[in-house]
């Protein structure tokens, strides 16, 4: 009986005008204004703000022109070599002397350059056709060095010329003395096969590490100079390492794409 007369009274005033109405808490106008704000903001920097993202590679320190292998045009033993790793030799400078059955003939270098690895050594028997010296082509002593990194080809299109890269070079600790700074120069039209990468470098090996994941894209970064630095170029901290770079090192190379407003990504 108790219910059936409270529903009788409900009945008898339904709207309850004389009674004050609360829309909302407190505490919900204050999410509600809280949420309201953020995405605001969010709407804001969706249109005005910006994000960058980087693309890593890996690359090796070159002066740009590449390598080439020597190979013996004879058969014989090696009895002497003229040349030493880490010099530089004119073109058609000695490099090899072997003994064939028909006398001593001298293995000459094709194009000046600076030998990195020298393959025979005295006392070798070396075929017709047989590796002997590597040669960086050089075309002086004042040659600026250059990092040509190894870009997925599916990558490549995403990196403009002119971006800023940072370089972590194998043989410089990284956290004592920085990164490496540079930009890029060019980028290859082409993805270039491990055969093409061999022939540029001389270097069978290197060229397997960077293609084990497909025919990458050759991107060359100019690195940025710095007369104060002993190395010559730009680092990250204030002077970085206290000895010279040498070409044929291994680095890898952080490359800074271009930015994007966050409203583009949802944008057809």
């Amino acid at each position: 009986m108790q219910f059936r007369q409270q529903a009788l009274s409900k009945l008898q005033s339904p709207e309850e005008l004389d009674l004050p109405v609360r829309y909302a808490r407190p505490q919900g106008l204050l999410v509600l204004a809280v949420t309201l704000v953020v995405m605001a903001a969010a709407s804001v920097w969706a249109v005005t703000g910006s994000v960058s993202s980087t693309l890593r590679a890996p690359g090796i320190l070159t002066h740009g022109q590449g390598s080439y292998v020597l190979q013996s045009p004879v058969t014989g033993q090696v009895t002497r070599v003229l040349a030493e790793e880490g010099k530089r030799v004119a073109a058609d400078a000695p490099v090899l002397e072997v003994r064939t059955d028909r006398g001593d003939r001298v293995v000459r270098a094709l194009a000046a350059g600076r030998v990195t690895t020298l393959v025979a050594k005295i006392g070798t028997v070396v075929t017709t056709g047989a590796d002997v010296a590597t040669v960086e082509r050089v075309a002086g002593p004042g040659d600026p060095l250059l990092a040509m990194l190894y870009v997925p080809a599916d990558s490549a299109a995403t990196v403009p010329v002119g971006a800023s890269v940072d370089l972590t070079v194998q043989s410089v600790p990284t956290q004592e003395y920085g990164t490496l700074r540079g930009r890029v120069k060019a980028i290859g039209r082409a993805a270039q096969t491990r055969q093409k990468i061999t022939g540029f470098l001389g270097d069978e090996e290197l060229a397997g590490q960077f293609t084990k994941d497909g025919p990458p894209v050759a991107v060359l970064v100019r690195l940025q100079k710095s007369p104060r630095a002993t190395s010559g170029y730009t680092w990250s901290t204030s002077g970085g390492p206290p000895f010279a770079l040498t070409s044929m090192t291994p680095a890898t190379g952080a490359l800074h794409l271009a930015e994007q407003r966050p409203i583009d990504w949802l944008l057809p």
